[in-house]
């Protein structure tokens, strides 16, 4: 079933990422869509939060956490926002193709080193081929 919910969110995020570039097209800014999009996003997510009876957790548990684990909002509105920028410029099907590929790279070293607190799964030569053979692709789609 997992397979399925992750195909599911890649479908989601690249019909988003074309909705909320189309958006920034129209107001002349990508910078105000990414805005408008994680604006929208934290409303549902604090909808969420109340909605289902969850309570923030204490103060002295949020301090304790590394820095570095807050900075995921400053990545996102980034990642987000060049997408919005690129799309226009590139299409939808180019970018999510490069994007997709950082995407997987990235996460292969994440995975390989267990950063983050992710599983550990290590670099093998099949996962570097089957990387491979997906460069190769996305080169070929991008012709």
């Amino acid at each position: 079933m997992f397979p399925l919910y992750a195909l599911l969110a890649g479908t989601l995020i690249a019909l988003q990422a074309s909705v909320n570039a189309q958006l920034g097209v129209l107001l002349k800014s990508s910078v105000i869509a990414t805005s408008v999009a994680f604006l929208l996003s934290a409303v549902i997510s604090f909808t969420a939060i109340v909605v289902t009876s969850q309570s923030l957790p204490p103060v002295k548990t949020m301090v304790s956490i590394p820095a570095y684990f807050w900075m995921g909002g400053i990545v996102s509105a980034l990642g987000v926002g060049l997408c919005y920028y690129l799309i226009p410029l590139m299409g939808v099907g180019s970018m999510m193709s490069y994007a997709l590929t950082g995407q997987l790279i990235t996460a292969m070293v994440i995975a390989h080193f267990g950063l983050f607190g992710s599983v550990e799964m290590p670099l093998t030569f099949s996962k570097l081929l089957g990387a491979l053979a997906m460069m190769v692709g996305i080169i070929l789609i991008n012709r």
